[in-house]
């Protein structure tokens, strides 16, 4: 039963104009768990939950979480539907260029540029987040100071380990990324347990849901609660990783929809009963907030049930965050496969190369690994670099999300659907997904932190007017002459001919 549905997946990837370069190995549930992992409730709620502490406290937290992820699902369920009809690993820049009604290349070079500067900083942030969980519980254990410099020491071996992963075991990380779906939840469910029965001590739910804390030096309250969203909007990303999957999965025109939506919603439900149970179990906020491991959880944690309990709720999240980067990886390292495919990246004809052994774009992944480096490397000179990283990845990432569900908003209904569809309901998801996602645009370039200094600067703003800059130069001078949008790799007999050169030398 498997073989007519794989030739339907290689037939429906034909018709968009590419071969089936990639092994597709992965089921429906494969798809979901990569997304699901990478949006990572044990990572992003965890990481910047101190973030959320100092910008609107409990009732950013919690409110914050509800508002953003019923955001996100609409978002999710605009990008679904145009997944569903166009199921190909270049995912958002592709769909920009088949939907656009005029300049389609230029909608898909901004869009694919936005959507590698936000796959490259999430991975940055998933695994700039497990650095600073591993260097807490390190300290707790063993003295190792939770330092700027150790934690950036302590990145560039999660990173290699995870580029390794990814271009030696991929069976692996196959296995793990499913095995990470039934990590998050018991993880979960664990550690909201012990937080709710081993403290003598837990805080009245007029706190957990009134409380309004606010550190930013700023006055205005609206500003300060707006701020303290990015801890829901910065986890509630990555899911569009069950697109760029899509030519690694069976029945993927159903598979990689279904991937999207379940992973938010899961998600969601999860996160909300995690973020209760660590802000129910503070104990003392501002020593929490202050704490020398660097992560506010992990003093909430050893504050709350003992030295030996709060190590291995660490490890717990720590595992679960070691497995969200190493899923981003995989994600990250396809859309530079497909962008590069289309010669849209600086040699392209190097990241787009396939290793014929294993059937993954190797060189891709170091690509991401490198870059998601480089942009955690002022961490070393700034207190704010992390939350600028995730600001970089959340409005990176929202900007491709976001256009196409736009240009799909324009097509009408000369929209052509997949089987997976929003019917009368793509209008109204379409308007609210395009402007909330203005809103995340411009509300994460703002400053975080009063008053504004060297070390309290949100580059963001920085980062992308050298990227997105250098790409609009780049697009002005030259690309705009000969890139032309995703490109077709042949008749259907040459991208036959391509699959069977694969396969004789797999």
């Amino acid at each position: 039963m498997g073989e007519p549905v794989a030739d339907a997946d290689a037939m429906r990837l034909h018709e968009l104009g590419y071969a089936q370069e990639l092994r597709r190995r992965m089921s429906g549930f494969s798809n979901f768990a990569v997304s699901f992992t990478i949006i990572s409730i044990l990572s992003g709620c965890l990481t910047l939950y101190g973030y959320g502490m100092s910008t609107g406290g409990p009732m950013a937290i919690i409110w914050g979480w509800l508002i953003v992820g019923g955001l996100v699902t609409i978002i999710g369920l605009g990008m679904a539907e145009v997944c569903s009809s166009y199921p190909t690993a270049g995912g958002l820049y592709y769909w920009a260029a088949r939907l656009s009604p005029r300049h389609g290349p230029a909608w898909s070079w901004f869009t694919g540029w936005f959507n590698l500067i936000g796959q490259v900083a999430v991975t940055a942030g998933i695994d700039f987040g497990c650095a600073l969980f591993l260097n807490a519980w390190l300290e707790i254990l063993t003295g190792f100071a939770a330092t700027p410099a150790h934690t950036i020491e302590l990145l560039a071996g999660i990173l290699f380990l995870h580029g390794l992963l990814n271009t030696y075991g991929i069976r692996l990380v196959a296995f793990l990324s499913n095995l990470s779906v039934w990590w998050h939840i018991l993880g979960v469910i664990i550690i909201v347990a012990v937080l709710i029965f081993v403290p003598t001590h837990h805080q009245p739910a007029s706190f957990v849901f009134l409380s309004f804390k606010n550190f930013t030096g700023w006055g205005a309250v609206p500003y300060v609660f707006f701020l303290g969203l990015l801890n829901a909007q910065y986890t509630f990303t990555g899911y569009d990783a069950s697109a760029h999957m899509s030519e690694e999965t069976r029945s993927a025109a159903i598979a990689g929809p279904r991937g999207i939506v379940r992973s938010i919603l899961v998600s969601l439900v999860a996160g909300w009963v995690l973020l209760l149970g660590v802000t129910f179990a503070i104990q003392n906020y501002s020593k929490e907030l202050s704490s020398p491991t660097g992560v506010p959880p992990a003093q909430i944690f050893l504050d709350a049930v003992g030295v030996k309990m709060a190590v291995a709720l660490l490890i717990i999240a720590n595992v679960a965050q070691f497995y969200c980067g190493m899923c981003s990886v995989t994600a990250n390292s396809r859309m530079i496969y497909a962008f590069s495919r289309d010669g849209a990246v600086p040699f392209s004809g190097f990241w787009h190369r396939i290793n014929k052994r294993t059937r993954t774009p190797t060189n891709a992944v170091w690509f991401g690994a490198v870059g998601a480096f480089i942009l955690s490397v002022p961490y070393l000179g700034s207190a704010v670099a992390y939350a600028a990283v995730t600001s970089i990845a959340t409005i990176g990432l929202y900007a491709a999300y976001v256009t196409p569900v736009f240009l799909r908003l324009l097509r009408g209904k000369s929209f052509e659907p997949g089987p997976w569809h929003l019917g009368r309901w793509s209008k109204p998801v379409g308007i609210v997904a395009t402007i909330w996602g203005g809103v995340i645009i411009v509300l994460f370039m703002l400053p975080a932190v009063s008053p504004v200094t060297f070390k309290t600067l949100n580059y963001t703003p920085i980062v992308f007017a050298i990227v997105l800059g250098g790409a609009a130069l780049w697009w002005g001078v030259s690309a705009r002459k000969w890139f032309t949008g995703p490109k077709v790799q042949g008749t259907p007999e040459e991208l036959s001919a391509i699959e069977r050169e694969l396969e004789q030398l797999a």
